[in-house]
């Protein structure tokens, strides 16, 4: 799935960056919280690059997905 449809304008766009920025710093703050500063930073990045990886493999509106090999 595309993360920007044609039909969203700039306003749209900048929310939806926006909101996953806070999202991603209240996952951080999770993770330092119960982690610890090194233990909380290496889960927030295996955390967001697993979520990263999932959004880089699904299928997009316009055709295949971004790692189908043909």
């Amino acid at each position: 799935m595309a993360y920007f449809s044609r039909g969203q304008d700039t306003i749209e766009r900048s929310g939806k960056i926006l909101a996953d920025v806070v999202c991603a710093l209240l996952l951080l703050a999770f993770a330092i919280a119960y982690f610890g500063w090194l233990g909380g930073a290496v889960a927030f990045l295996i955390v967001e690059g697993g979520l990263l990886a999932v959004e880089y493999v699904l299928p997009r509106d316009e055709g295949d997905a971004a790692a189908v090999v043909r």
